[in-house]
């Protein structure tokens, strides 16, 4: 407290510089937290750019893949329509080789089946190969003046 002159006593002096100590080791406590925070805040920006730019580049490297597949699974569309060329190309579709391989299965299947009915088609309505054979004609029944006009006519005369 205070005596009449205004002046501290000793003892206020002393408890004024003991809490003084504390608040300067409070205050020196936090300045290291502190710092310890931003010091961890910094790592934690760091970290964060570089998984931001990691992230950027797969993502860069992830769509040269997809356009890299995207390409070979055109090239083998391709191919597979150039070596099958009994199914028609518009039945060879797909965006996978999986796709592309079932239209292929779907589309043998369809080609058999339709040759199938075709084969069956064909047998039904059997024609016999070439011309039927010719023999002579009969002169049976003929007059005797049509078989002279036939006889003529074969050596190369012209009937009248």
């Amino acid at each position: 407290m205070e005596n009449e002159n205004q002046k501290p006593q000793p003892e206020d002096v002393l408890a004024i510089k003991a809490q003084l100590v504390e608040e300067q080791k409070a205050n020196a406590t936090f300045k290291e937290a502190m710092e310890q925070r931003d010091a961890k805040l910094a790592a934690l920006e760091t970290a964060l750019s570089e998984a931001k730019q990691g992230s950027e580049a797969s993502a860069a490297d992830l769509a040269a893949v997809k356009e890299a597949r995207d390409q070979a699974v055109a090239r083998y569309l391709t191919m597979v329509k150039a070596l099958n060329p009994a199914v028609p190309e518009n039945m060879i579709v797909g965006g996978t080789i999986e796709e592309i391989d079932l239209s292929i299965e779907r589309g043998k299947a369809m080609v058999a089946s339709v040759k199938k009915a075709m084969e069956a088609e064909a047998s039904a309505a059997k024609v016999p190969a070439g011309a039927p054979t010719r023999g002579a004609i009969s002169l049976e029944g003929m007059s005797s003046k049509e078989k002279i006009a036939y006889g003529i006519q074969q050596k190369g005369g012209v009937v009248a």
